[in-house]
């Protein structure tokens, strides 16, 4: 059942993952998991074999949300964006009283009071939020990646500043990928290649390869380097660390809102129901983060 219910929570996470302006580390700390993930990549060798077990789950969890609902997320963001977008934001919410929980039990562990350095860390990675949107173009530059050694090197690189951000809570991976023009070409890329393993098209599959596969290692990079670096601040300066956490969680409704322009042509049928789903979700995030925390 334990297993169950990480695959579950590893969907989410993936899911949140590939929409933009959605944070799988939001997720992370929404469902109680982020301190025990970030603990898992940081002392993987360490335990090896508990920290694997934890893992695994959660990756196969993510790989069927990335692959299995890249398809969906696109298709409920473009014909009914507005309530999607709320859904997440009320998983969103639903996290944010285990996330002040846990601000008070690092602030009582480290017998300090909240000071202006937390208060500046809260306003500074709040407002990191808020303007990355605002860095974005009307289109994006890459639909279609193109095959090439020199593209290799780039999408490795690429892949690991998207998943230094995909880790971090309130910043949003997809969001950084759409800001530097490779969102699409991403997501196309692995449209592209299941379609091409429907097909058993092999030239199409090994050409994605190359595009992918420097990707997801650069990926793998990314989260391990931002893991190690995350957790020496949870442990040096856990109160600051939790503080401006808060303020990118805090953000991110905004972030989701104006990069899915979901306030464009809002009708109030779809404002009830998004009210509604947001409601319903942040109630589940609520109760899910304290049973998985358990």
């Amino acid at each position: 059942m334990d297993i169950l219910k990480r695959i579950f929570c590893g969907m989410i996470i993936g899911i949140a993952n590939i929409i933009p302006g959605v944070s799988g580390g939001t997720m992370m700390v929404t469902l109680g998991m982020y301190d025990r993930i970030i603990e898992s990549l940081t002392g993987l060798f360490k335990n090896f074999c508990k920290n694997v077990l934890f893992l695994i789950p959660l990756v196969i969890g993510m790989g069927i949300g990335i692959v299995g609902f890249t398809y969906v997320v696109e298709y409920l963001l473009k014909n009914y964006t507005l309530p999607t977008c709320m859904a997440f934001i009320g998983l969103i919410l639903g996290g944010l009283p285990m996330l002040w929980g846990k601000l008070n039990e690092k602030r009582i562990e480290s017998r300090k009071k909240i000071n202006i350095v937390d208060i500046l860390c809260f306003f500074l990675f709040m407002a990191v939020v808020i303007v990355l949107p605002l860095l974005k173009g009307n289109d994006d530059a890459l639909n279609t990646i193109q095959p090439s050694v020199l593209t290799a090197i780039v999408l490795f690189l690429v892949g690991v500043l998207a998943s230094a951000t995909m880790i971090i809570p309130g910043v949003s991976g997809s969001m950084v990928l759409m800001i530097i023009g490779y969102y699409y070409g991403i997501l196309n890329g692995i449209k592209i290649f299941f379609d091409a393993l429907k097909a058993f098209d092999i030239n199409a599959l090994l050409s994605q390869c190359v595009v992918l596969v420097p990707f997801g290692i650069g990926v793998i990079i990314g989260i391990f380097g931002v893991a190690k670096l995350i957790n020496y601040l949870f442990h040096r300066h856990g109160v600051s660390t939790y503080c401006g956490i808060f303020g990118l969680i805090l953000a991110s409704p905004f972030a989701i809102i104006y990069q899915s322009e979901a306030y464009k042509n809002v009708s109030i049928g779809f404002l009830v129901i998004g009210i509604i789903l947001m409601v319903a979700c942040a109630i589940a995030a609520y109760f899910m983060g304290k049973i998985t925390a358990e």
